[in-house]
């Protein structure tokens, strides 16, 4: 197991730049052997986090989106009632119809949803629950099973305990409040936009053509914008999404270059009122200032 001095460089070495708060509860998580409820707005990285973790132990990563009106048939299981049908007509009349109900509830019956593939799954993985706040309380209580005691019921075939134990993210945009009997079966962590040095080393990180001064300056620029009157702040990706833009304009200097900047806030600003918001005026400002630094 990773101890909490070496689990944010392993990170780094496979592309996450981590905060020691954040690698602090990652260790956490591994020495309890607790789920992990990540909070926090769209695009600070939450998903990103359990893609990290995969990246890190090797190991495959399963992915269950939540949506309203998602349930256990879509999360966990359903049966194969093609496969249930046919067997049922090749047994029909034979020595074995007697126990034709049990045959086909059976577990070669079973398609095999997210929930199930990671409770089932011999080597260990890591299940991202993304944005839980979008699914319905019922399911929320659905859950409850498998965060505590990391095994699911299926009715024809009883209790599955997980063949091994699988690391459990829970994300969630804070767009409904999340029940207590849900967060306190997990560990815990609001994730908050990249301060300008984390944000100038993630630049650095995924986009290696990138100058120090202009990744720096990048950074500088986003953590401003995102103190302005937005409906929808540009999160990470959007971040590296602009950056990339502005290396296809050859800027190298973003506080000579306010028109270039402005030119690419298409890869950074997604709505109409936003767009509105900044105009090219906003941006000669932000970039003046990183001329007097």
């Amino acid at each position: 197991m990773l101890t909490r001095e070496t689990i944010a460089g392993k990170l780094a070495g496979v592309g996450y730049i981590a905060d020691p708060d954040l690698a602090a509860v990652l260790w956490l998580m591994d020495y309890l052997g607790r789920p992990l409820l990540l909070e926090g707005e769209a695009g600070v990285g939450k998903t990103e986090v359990a893609k990290a973790l995969a990246a890190l132990h090797g190991c495959e990563l399963i992915r269950l989106q939540c949506y309203e009106g998602l349930d256990q048939n879509a999360a966990l299981y359903e049966w194969n009632y093609q496969k249930q049908l046919l067997a049922i007509r090749l047994l029909e009349g034979t020595s074995a119809a007697e126990s034709l109900e049990a045959h086909v509830f059976s577990a070669a019956y079973l398609l095999e949803r997210p929930l199930l593939r990671a409770i089932r799954s011999a080597r260990p993985v890591v299940l991202l629950i993304d944005e839980i706040d979008r699914a319905d309380e019922e399911f929320e209580a659905f859950l409850l099973e498998l965060l505590s005691d990391f095994q699911v019921t299926i009715p024809e075939l009883g209790t599955l305990t997980a063949l091994s134990m699988p690391r459990i993210v829970l994300t969630s945009n804070g767009t409904r409040d999340i029940s207590d009997a849900l967060r306190r079966r997990c560990l815990y962590h609001y994730l908050e936009f990249p301060d300008i040095s984390r944000e100038t080393r993630i630049l650095l990180t995924k986009l290696p053509q990138i100058s120090a001064q202009l990744a720096g300056q990048v950074a500088e620029i986003l953590a401003s914008l995102r103190k302005e009157d937005l409906t929808k702040r540009p999160g990470v990706a959007e971040t590296l999404d602009w950056a990339t833009s502005l290396i296809g304009l050859k800027v190298e200097d973003l506080g000579a270059s306010p028109e270039a900047a402005y030119a690419c806030l298409a890869a950074l600003l997604k709505t109409k009122d936003d767009r509105a918001n900044i105009s090219l005026d906003v941006i000669t400002r932000l970039t003046g200032k990183l001329e007097a630094v």
